[in-house]
């Protein structure tokens, strides 16, 4: 026999798939929207960069599986597991990325990510994107909880976390995979205030 859950859940199912996925207004003229086709050359071309590559494990090696990978990500918001975005300025060149992963409605928790353009680097692009982000989601999106990990070898990455309020909470032994083996990851979180 199938019961009904006890408490409801913190986000009503339906409440972001029932619309558009937005387009996000930052700070010093960043805006964060959704990937386009055309931004596949750009996204691939990211993936040469060391350091992002040091970083993210999981990458394209064509432009075609870039456009799956964003048509993926479509249908992440439209399943509500997740939201990409790329993240630009205002004259519409692309800074770097951001997202929100494994949406998880029922506890009103989800998973930020990112990574920079070489040449937007230092100018607070990370830090932009997410605060802009994590209000959105703490705020009208109706999540609780927001969880951001990286290697505990990223010292820039812990920075962004910090900048923006994610409180450094604990360290996962050897939860993430990278290149060169395995790695400690810091594990951040921003929780709304009630």
């Amino acid at each position: 026999m199938h019961r009904a859950p006890s408490t409801p859940p913190t986000i009503l199912p339906g409440s972001l798939a029932g619309s558009a996925q937005p387009v996000i207004r930052a700070g010093d003229g960043l805006v964060l929207r959704p990937w386009e086709r055309a931004d596949a050359p750009m996204f691939l071309a990211a993936y040469g960069d060391r350091e992002i590559r040091r970083w993210h494990p999981r990458r394209p090696s064509t432009e075609e599986q870039v456009r799956e990978w964003f048509d993926a990500y479509a249908r992440d918001w439209q399943r509500e597991d997740g939201g990409h975005w790329a993240v630009t300025g205002d004259d519409g060149a692309v800074r770097g990325r951001i997202a929100l992963r494994g949406m998880r409605f029922g506890d009103g928790t989800a998973e930020a990510a990112y990574w920079v353009m070489p040449a937007a680097r230092g100018a607070g692009v990370a830090s932009g994107a997410l605060a802009a982000l994590s209000a959105w989601a703490l705020g009208e999106a109706g999540f609780w909880r927001l969880e951001l990990d990286h290697s505990t070898r990223n010292h820039a990455s812990c920075a962004v976390a910090t900048k923006c309020g994610y409180v450094l909470e604990g360290v996962k032994r050897s939860a993430g995979l990278h290149d060169d083996g395995r790695h400690d990851m810091h594990l951040h979180a921003l929780v709304r205030d009630r």
